[in-house]
Formats: structure tokens, sequence, C-alpha cells
């Protein structure tokens, strides 16, 4: 069942949107203009900003929304102190950050995390300390496993599925090459959705796995198309992914072979670096709406960064994640009394947050209260790189990741399904 997309303008200029929300007025709280003053409710987050690769847009988007927030009346008067911890990629600093913000700081809630490694160190830890997280970005596989942790974003796994539930269905795909990284709980995890996958439609799939931070990009993907195959899907970050893609332009192969990715690639930057070898050769998946879209919660995410984030802080998808984050979180505590803000009711006010609704997203986001996992952001769309720029080119679409058979007989039970 596919769900039509509305309101989605597709072409817009970068430079007429940032104009556009650069004279709309960010919408945040109650729209009093009066900063809150109360005692302030303290959220945690932790993030990988300094490592391998600077992970922290997601937090940065949230932070901007909380800044927001506390100038138009905070939560019913009382303003967020917003606390962010940087992992530095090494999970014994990202427990001993969460020890600080849960027990040290008294965190009501977690928001915004975006992390490769804090998911797998601290899901116990949320645990037994009561606390939920509404994370920006999950990653590996633990983030979308664990009973206290639920990301806005879909995952690399969904996301790959969905890349490939478009090459069956729109260019008709009999063979295929995943290339993820040699990560733990990462590519091997989405890669073997595809093989999960294979299995279930009768196509034929294989996996090459790569360090991304030193694997020969011209290899890799002669390795990859030495099996011919009808398309070549990648799950990696978009500063590993470039490179494969001019490796393969290099040996003529976006001529032959049509390559996918993740949402991991969907950055307004792309099309351009890759230039025009790749028109209506290259598809990425879309964890969340257009970047350039004209819908309302798009435009006042847009708007809430121009006025509360930094001009260097990215417009990306990790950022949209961070964004919607925050506001869920307002949305449960705004249901509270602001006298009563404890650990103990923001989780039980965050369990029942059930059809939060943002053109951002392709369906409604619900935390499922009582599972043991996460995933409610399983519905994702498509774009093709174009003439510099990505066009959207396919309607929002339920990933056909067999994995999610657990979260589509929940949303079945509770009148939720896609």
């Amino acid at each position: 069942m596919r769900i039509d997309m509305r309101g989605l303008v597709v072409g817009l200029g970068l430079t007429l949107l940032s104009a556009f929300s650069a004279h709309a007025a960010a919408s945040c709280g109650d729209n009093t203009g009066k900063a809150a003053t109360g005692e302030p409710i303290v959220i945690g987050a932790i993030t990988g900003k300094t490592g391998p690769d600077d992970f922290s847009n997601s937090t940065r988007a949230a932070k901007a929304y909380f800044d927001c927030l506390n100038a138009n009346g905070g939560i019913n008067g009382r303003p967020v102190k917003y606390l962010v911890e940087d992992d530095q990629w090494n999970p014994e600093t990202a427990s001993q950050l969460a020890a600080k913000l849960v027990n040290d700081e008294k965190a009501v809630l977690m928001v915004g995390n975006s992390s490769f490694v804090e998911c797998g160190a601290n899901a116990d830890f949320y645990k037994k300390s009561g606390i939920l997280v509404v994370a920006g970005v999950g990653v590996p596989r633990e983030c979308f496993f664990a009973e206290n942790y639920a990301a806005t974003n879909a995952g690399p796994r969904v996301s790959t599925l969905g890349a490939m539930g478009y090459a069956l269905d729109q260019l008709k795909a009999k063979s295929v090459v995943c290339i993820g990284p040699n990560i733990p709980n990462v590519g091997t995890w989405s890669c073997d959705g595809i093989k999960s996958l294979a299995k279930e439609k009768g196509f034929t799939a294989e996996t090459i796995l790569m360090d991304p931070g030193t694997a020969d990009s011209t290899s890799i993907i002669l390795q990859a198309a030495a099996s011919k195959p009808d398309v070549i899907i990648l799950g990696l970050p978009k500063g590993v992914t470039i490179p494969l893609l001019t490796a393969a332009e290099e040996q003529g192969l976006n001529q032959t072979i049509k390559f996918l990715s993740a949402a991991s690639a969907y950055d307004l930057t792309v099309p351009g670096t890759i230039g025009a070898g790749w028109d209506g050769n290259f598809y990425v998946n879309m964890e969340f709406n257009d970047l350039e879209a004209a819908t309302p919660d798009n435009q006042n995410w847009l708007a809430v960064m121009d006025k509360y984030g930094q001009p260097s802080d990215p417009r990306d998808t990790f950022a949209q994640a961070g964004y919607l984050a925050a506001r869920i979180a307002e949305k449960a505590l705004m249901s509270l009394d602001p006298k009563d803000i404890t650990r103990e009711s923001t989780s039980a006010a965050i369990r029942q947050v059930k059809g939060f609704a943002s053109d951002i997203f392709c369906a409604p986001w619900y935390f499922g209260d009582g599972q043991p996992r996460h995933n409610a952001n399983s519905t994702t769309r498509m774009a093709v790189s174009e003439g510099g720029k990505w066009k959207v080119i396919s309607d929002c679409a339920p990933s056909p990741d067999p994995e999610l058979a657990d979260i589509r007989a929940f949303e079945k039970s509770a009148g939720i399904a896609p």
C-alpha cells in the first residue's frame, strides 16, 4: 500500500528556499515571544562530534528548536536546559557521559542522540535508569533493538531496503551487489537485509564489506561489477560514496549498471559533485521529506535553523531528524503539569505519543508503548540525481525489509499500519 505524497514541491532552488525560510516566522511552543523563566527542565543528548566524522547535526538542530521554544514560553513557562555531550566515537566515553547526564545532571529525557557507539554502550543503562531516548539518528542495529530507545530516522537497513524495493519494483532488477562499511552491526546488518529479501523475492544478491578509511575505490567497484549485477546499492557515508561513484564513472559503469544508495548520500551537494554523468543513473533513498520542500513543517525547520541555529549548521536529513526529535519531546512535555515534570512522568508521556504528524515524515511517528524495540519511521521516498539536483521520483512506500515483520504486526494491531 502506498501513501500519496501531498504538498511536495520539487525543484525549488536552494537560494530561493533559503530566502523564503529566512523571512518565515519560526513557530515553537506557544509562540508567546516571551522567554521562559521558570525552573529548567534538564534534557540530555550524546552525539559523535569528534572522531572519524562529525555526527552532531541532529543535536545542533534539536538545540535550535529548544532555543526557539525557550524564547516562546518554554514548556508552560519552564525552559529546557539542553545538555549535549560528545562521545568521540568511543563506547567507554559514551557510557561515562550517559552516567553524567542521567545520574549527575538528573536529565528527565534524552533527545536528538546521534552516534555510532552510544546505542550499544548505553541501551541497558537507560532501561535500568528508567529514562527514554527520542534519538535523532540511529545507525547500528542496537539503536533499533532497544526498549527505551526510539529514533526519528529510518536507519541504514530500512533505508537500504527502501532503495532495494525501488530497484525491484521500478528498475526491474534481478541481481544486486550491496556494498557496506565493515562496521559491526552496520554494513553486515544492512546487506544481510538484502540477502533476506533476495530469498523471499527470488533475486540474486552479493555483499562486499569495505573499510571506509583505507579501501581502494577502484578495486571495490571492479569487484562489485565483476558479476555484472543489474544494480549496485551503497550503504556508506557520503564521503565514501562519492569516490566510489567517481571510480565507477572512470570505468564506464555508470552507463551499464544502475547505482542506488541509502539516505546517507542524500545531500544537496552530491548531484553537483558527481556531475552530469550520473543524471538518471544514481538513486537515493530519503528517510524524510525533500530538503527543499515548501511544506509547512519543513519550512518551519528551516526558519528555526535560520533564526536559532548557526549559519554553519547543516540543513540536511540529520538536522531534520533532530528537529523532529525535539518537537516530539515538546509535545509530550506540554501534556504534563509543569510542576510535576519528572523522569517518570516524562517517560509516561513519551510512551503515549501516537500519531505525531509532520510533513517531514512520510507517516505519523509513534512510540510503541510496551514494545521491545522501535522503528516507527519505515516508510520512505526515492530521488534521482538530475541536472545538478535531486529529483524526487516516488511517493512514500513502506520499506520491504523482512526484519520489520514485528513492527508491521504491532502497527496493524494498533491500527497504524502504513
